[in-house]
């Protein structure tokens, strides 16, 4: 068992033999280098991830309604920034390429343009989001007893996109040349922010006004700002590797726009699929009623623990891979990406121990409804053997990714996401009367098909020899 569990770990063994052509450092070595480029992602996701649930469990204390009002305007808020995560997605590729040729003007270059088409997509969503809130909320599946909040939560959320964005786009240049270390700081800064004006705000404490789940929307929002000032000061600093005072053009340049088209277009399709299936997908639980919705928005703070376990790594995939394709090493792409799935698949193993001995606890750590609790409990089981699972393609899609392969990721997405999880989600829920448990059982049968669908393109390496 010990010699299996070597050779799995063991760098060495992780390339053909046709594929290694030069050098490969120890295996210590290149998890330590792996290590300390994946930590602050990984990190900075688990901690945002637990900010979330504290920011579930503070609008919780107002009641299931509310929780349910918040959770319903996910999806369509993720749908206005989906053109925002396809752009980082060729920034970071990009970036990441020209970080291993070494070209600082190229990556410079990048990054300005990016900036720009970040302002203007931010804007054009932000008064889109305002205008239309009500009605985005309605299709969403809002309810009579809660589509007063989710307009008002949406309506606030949605005004401060422009800092969202904006900190999302400078943080994705930064991951591109391995410094995920500032993106950690902007986040959890942005989210110990939001953590204190929750309080303040939403039950009125310390002479601030109470203001429920609006309160809630307002402390996001501040928090996005404080962020977005934070990332904006890193790429002010003339000597750096990333800098928006080096000399060079502002305007739009073909030949930087072209490799990032390459990228993000293909990215957009996979954002699309992936917000048009999580949003039937969601759609069909907030039919179930309002407390099935409130119990699967619990569960899915949970999840989002686990899932940015294997988000922080895959941004650390990105990058790994990224550089060494442009620093003309395949086999160490090859071997960056297995060593973050390893990582992935070691945490998420310890985290599904840990969602099944406590799930009551945590349950209850949400709402004191025996209700909620026990049938929550009932999807903990089915949760923690999903983030098994998903860790580990995420961490193999953030890889195809960084190599530039989205026109794969965005067909993953298009099988997976948009057709099998809401087709799937339909069928457990409705014809066969599972309720709520259905949609987690569709869920648990969607990673495992992205799971066969990345580890076959992964292991064909065809992804290594793309060009951007």
């Amino acid at each position: 068992m010990t010699g299996l569990l070597n050779r799995f770990y063991d760098c060495k063994y992780m390339l053909k033999k046709n594929q290694q052509i030069g050098d490969i450092p120890p295996s210590r070595e290149i998890y330590r280098h792996t290590l300390d480029v994946a930590w602050p992602s990984a990190l900075e996701s688990v901690l945002v991830g637990l900010v979330g649930m504290v920011d579930t469990m503070m609008v919780g204390s107002i009641g299931p309604e509310a929780i349910a009002a918040v959770g319903i305007t996910n999806q369509p808020k993720l749908i206005f920034l989906a053109i925002i995560i396809s752009l980082n997605v060729g920034v970071t590729a990009v970036i990441a390429r020209r970080k291993g040729e070494e070209d600082r003007d190229g990556a410079n270059c990048v990054l300005k343009q990016a900036v720009l088409l970040s302002c203007v997509i931010s804007l054009i969503s932000s008064l889109a989001g305002i205008v239309f809130a009500r009605e985005i909320n309605l299709f969403a599946g809002a309810g009579a007893d809660i589509i007063d909040d989710a307009t008002a939560y949406f309506q606030i959320m949605m005004s401060g996109m422009f800092f969202n964005c904006l900190l999302l786009t400078i943080n994705a240049a930064q991951r591109g040349i391995g410094k995920t270390k500032i993106s950690m700081r902007t986040n959890l800064t942005a989210n110990a922010i939001n953590i204190v004006f929750n309080y303040l705000l939403i039950g009125g404490h310390l002479g601030f006004p109470q203001m429920g789940v609006r309160g809630a929307a307002v402390a996001t929002v501040l928090g996005f700002t404080v962020g977005f000032l934070m990332s904006l000061a890193s790429v002010l600093h003339p000597e750096s590797f990333l800098s928006l005072r080096t000399h060079g053009s502002w305007r739009f340049q073909r030949e930087t726009l072209l490799p990032m088209w390459k990228v993000c277009s293909s990215a957009l399709v996979e954002q699309m699929c992936m917000r048009f299936g999580f949003f039937i997908y969601v759609k069909i639980v907030a039919t179930l009623g309002t407390i099935a919705f409130a119990t699967h928005q619990i569960c899915m703070n949970v999840f989002s623990i686990s899932f940015s376990v294997g988000d922080g790594l895959s941004i650390a995939s990105s990058s790994l891979v990224g550089q060494s394709l442009g620093a003309k090493r395949p086999d160490m792409a090859i071997i960056h990406g297995k060593t973050c799935q390893r990582i992935a698949l070691t945490l998420s193993a310890f985290l599904t121990v840990l969602f099944i001995v406590f799930r009551r606890y945590i349950m209850m750590a949400f709402t004191t409804d025996e209700a909620i609790i026990l049938q929550g409990m009932s999807i903990m089981i089915v949760l923690a053997l999903t983030c098994l699972i998903q860790n580990s393609q995420v961490v193999i899609m953030g890889s195809l990714r960084g190599a530039g392969d989205t026109r794969y990721t965005a067909l993953v997405s298009l099988i997976s996401i948009a057709t099998i999880r809401p087709g799937s989600a339909w069928l457990f829920c409705y014809p066969l009367a599972l309720g709520v448990m259905g949609a987690w059982y569709s869920m648990f049968f969607d990673q495992c098909v992205r799971m066969v669908l990345s580890l076959i393109r992964f292991s064909s390496g065809n992804w290594t020899k793309l060009k951007l």
